[in-house]
């Protein structure tokens, strides 16, 4: 990006920011005195049971000073007034816990329950980015982050130099905010920070931001910047929810996580069956190249609209654990380009996937493979003054396959200690047109072995080495380091 676009851009994003605040801030009047009411009333019954609790242990000691009195006249008044003392004692025990259960309401009340926390998933998004559905009316706040270290190799695999320099980059640092106005109205958002400074090469940007309104949990509608449902990574992209100090190339290059666009949908859950399905705008082809299609994503910024495309999602879960799923994109991705003598480039493009992932006592597995196809690759290469083996594909295909165990699954405590493995292989120029050659760098294989350590939930250290091959004998090994975090 040219250096003057830049300030622009970013106070383009803190200004979407700013705005969010305001809506949040508009809204919450609207609200502020049926949530006053609701905290009044909690205080109220903690003070009435306090009250009672007094006059409980007031009466206690009375009795107890009558069994006092009986022990040394009778026996049988003795045992009478016992008995009623540990009745009494019992219910002092029932009175502090309802006071304690009261207390911690009144305390969710008064934090509008920002406090809600990131354990598990919800419609499509990862554990801090779907804080929100499990968020009573009020504001949620989450986010992540990730720092990575990369060591490459100094050699490649046909011993020239590599060229490559070692790197330490907090990586991204992610803040959600999210309103839930009422019910069925929720607003969501993620704003994320890459690299550290924009000063040095880093960037902000509105990874999404949209409306759902949530009608019944088989049929719900989604507006705005969403992310694309297609794939593991792309919507579950938080640190702790994949294995991998790095995200797996296939939905880097093919799937080009991460990736959102303007678009609107439906989404919900139908017995074991999830789906999300959404017509957003195309990729802009102009921007694709002979390393895949993560170019033409256009991220909601001005984006092109001439041409639009659907995705569509499903997930099968027939028992907890076990998950099959596939996704589909379709659309143009020309944006009324035209080639040399005026005629419409459309550039067809489509992409689809399956999934598989089994968790089961400690064992996690995932299974991908991706497929994408474009038209009119000949008459797009020379439109964008491309030539030999700088050629887009005309097909892509990928596919990874992932085992990790948790050696401390099974055992009491949140820490888990997880050694994986995945393998690789994609080809962003599985085919080319006639006339061009395809790149052998582009046609690659990885083998990923790694160890990752949870010491709670929210937090990860992963440790892996990655052995790079590809058919052009340039492949670059690195090892790397990744810490990350949510909340």
């Amino acid at each position: 990006m040219p250096l003057f676009e830049r300030p622009r851009r970013v106070r383009a994003v803190l200004t979407v920011v700013a705005l969010c605040a305001v809506v949040a801030l508009a809204a919450a009047p609207a609200f502020a005195q049926s949530e006053a009411s609701a905290i009044e009333e909690l205080r109220q019954e903690v003070e009435r049971l306090r009250a009672e609790l007094e006059q409980m242990r007031s009466e206690q000691q009375q009795s107890s000073e009558t069994v006092e009195m009986a022990e040394e006249s009778e026996a049988e008044m003795a045992e009478s007034a016992s008995a009623g003392t540990d009745a009494m004692a019992d219910r002092l025990d029932e009175l502090e816990r309802q006071i304690g259960i009261l207390a911690e309401e009144m305390e969710r009340e008064q934090l509008g329950e920002a406090a809600a926390t990131a354990d598990r998933s919800d419609y499509g998004y990862g554990p801090a980015a779907s804080k929100i559905y499990r968020t009573g009316q009020g504001l949620s706040v989450g986010g992540y982050g990730e720092m990575l270290y990369e060591r490459f190799d100094s050699t490649r695999d046909d011993g020239a130099d590599s060229g490559e320099t070692d790197q330490l980059d907090f990586l991204r640092a992610i803040v959600y905010f999210g309103y839930k106005f009422n019910d069925n109205w929720l607003f969501n958002s993620e704003v994320e920070f890459e690299h550290g400074s924009v000063e040095e090469g880093g960037d902000v940007s509105v990874e999404f931001a949209y409306l759902d309104y949530l009608w019944k949990p088989e049929l719900n509608v989604r507006a705005g910047l969403v992310l694309v449902p297609m794939g593991f990574v792309n919507e579950l992209h938080e640190p702790t929810v994949y294995l991998g100090a790095r995200r797996p190339d296939v939905e880097r290059r093919i799937i080009p996580s991460t990736w959102r666009e303007n678009g609107f949908g439906l989404f919900g859950d139908v017995g074991p069956v999830s789906y999300r399905t959404y017509i957003v705008n195309g990729f802009k082809g102009e921007d694709f190249s002979a390393g895949g299609l993560r170019g033409g994503r256009q991220k909601g910024s001005e984006a092109e609209a001439e041409d639009f495309a659907w995705v569509g999602r499903l997930d099968y879960q027939p028992v907890p654990g076990l998950l099959f799923g596939g996704s589909a994109y379709l659309g143009d991705s020309g944006q009324d380009l035209t080639g040399a003598q005026g005629e419409e480039i459309k550039v067809g493009t489509t992409i689809y996937e399956g999934h598989a992932e089994w968790r089961w006592r400690g064992l996690e597995l995932r299974l991908l493979g991706v497929r994408a196809d474009l038209d009119d690759v000949a008459e797009l290469n020379p439109a964008l003054g491309l030539s030999g083996t700088s050629s887009v594909g005309e097909e892509l295909s990928g596919w990874y396959a992932q085992v990790g165990y948790d050696l401390f699954g099974g055992r009491a405590g949140d820490q888990e200690l997880i050694p994986y493995v995945r393998w690789e292989q994609l080809d962003t120029q599985d085919s080319v047109p006639a006339g061009f050659a395809r790149n052998p760098a582009n046609d690659q294989e990885s083998l990923t072995l790694g160890l990752a350590w949870k010491p709670f939930p929210q937090a990860i250290l992963k440790v892996d080495y990655q052995d790079y091959d590809n058919e052009a004998g340039t492949g670059i090994d690195q090892f790397n380091v990744a810490l990350g975090y949510i909340f």
